[in-house]
């Protein structure tokens, strides 16, 4: 196999900056939530951040944790759409610089996608998303090749907001099946299972192998409280499954185990990205050969480090002796 991972999602740049309740009061939006909004009303957004301090890296949720497993010492590749802009090429050579293989072409024209992370003091984030032409991933633009090569296929659930990202998702899916490589797939945000609930347990009882929720997404789609009544509902139909409970660590299925993962105590600065990069840890590692177990600790300790530090890319990203330090615990 060539590739850990094949990930399929939307291509945005992030762009992070600290702002003051006030701020996110005279902009107007919900705090702590992902508000789309259009590109006129994002241009409005980063006019305002003028002077602020800002950080950038290519993002989408699908797309940190892709990146978040090559930081790790994998090997990944990636299905996004920009446009020819300044704001595309930055993503693009983001993603190769970092080691991920995209092979997209940019669309001629229309704006690239940008998700403006508004951070206040109290470590919420706003996530004030522009998709541009992302959303226009189609299933075009899937390298059958290389999903062939990959021992899994990383799907985000934000892409079935809309067409053609829905097929799009759908798509690859089908053609990991069709090569007998295993998919994992995010729920992305407790929004989607309105309107997606159906479809999602679908693929659930179906193709997907590997559920990645936390406990919001988990009690939407189950109806239950309890987060081990949750995880062992979805897991009664899913063959495995990864629960995130926040600072209460998180829940493994697999096998019919039950896998507890205590939480990492840090104090927290953004959470923005820790979802993805906890689930960069478990992909990585039951890739590479550690147990469930010890992919947890290592999704659990990588999302620590994120939920301390501004942005949804690791500052100091792991290198192998602290792995083979955190994994000798284990």
């Amino acid at each position: 196999m060539e590739y850990d991972v094949y990930g399929v999602g939307n291509a945005l740049v992030d762009i992070q900056a600290h702002v003051s309740d006030k701020v996110l009061e005279e902009l107007g939006f919900a705090k702590g939530v992902m508000t789309l909004v259009d590109d006129d009303a994002q241009a409005q957004v980063l006019s305002r951040l003028d002077g602020v301090p800002v950080t950038r890296c290519a993002g989408g949720s699908a797309a940190n944790t892709i990146m978040g497993i090559v930081d790790f010492g994998g090997k990944a590749a990636y299905a996004g759409k920009v446009a020819d802009d300044e704001i595309g090429a930055f993503f693009l050579e983001d993603m190769r610089n970092l080691g991920v293989k995209i092979e997209n072409e940019a669309a001629a024209t229309g704006r690239s996608g940008s998700c403006c992370v508004l951070i206040t003091d109290d470590a919420e984030r706003t996530m004030l998303t522009s998709l541009g032409v992302s959303s226009s991933l189609s299933p075009a633009d899937l390298q059958e090749e290389e999903i062939a090569r990959s021992q899994y296929v990383y799907v985000e659930g934000y892409l079935f907001a809309g067409e053609p990202t829905r097929t799009t998702a759908l798509k690859a899916i089908e053609l990991a099946k069709k090569h007998d490589v295993k998919v994992a797939f995010t729920v992305s945000d407790p929004f989607l299972i309105q309107y997606h609930k159906d479809e999602f347990w679908k693929l659930i009882e179906g193709p997907v192998d590997l559920l990645f929720c936390n406990l919001e997404e988990a009690r939407a789609l189950t109806g239950k409280i309890d987060p081990v009544d949750c995880a062992h509902e979805i897991h009664q139909h899913a063959e495995n499954v990864a629960l995130t409970l926040g600072g209460d660590g998180s829940l493994l299925m697999h096998e019919g185990q039950a896998i507890p993962i205590e939480g990492v105590t840090v104090k927290a600065v953004d959470t923005t990205g820790a979802g993805d990069m906890y689930a960069a840890g478990v992909l990585y590692g039951i890739t590479n050969g550690l147990s469930w177990k010890q992919a947890g600790h290592l999704a659990s300790h990588a999302a620590a480090r994120i939920v301390s530090q501004l942005g949804a890319r690791m500052k100091e990203p792991f290198t192998q002796q602290d792995m083979q330090e955190l994994l000798g615990r284990y």
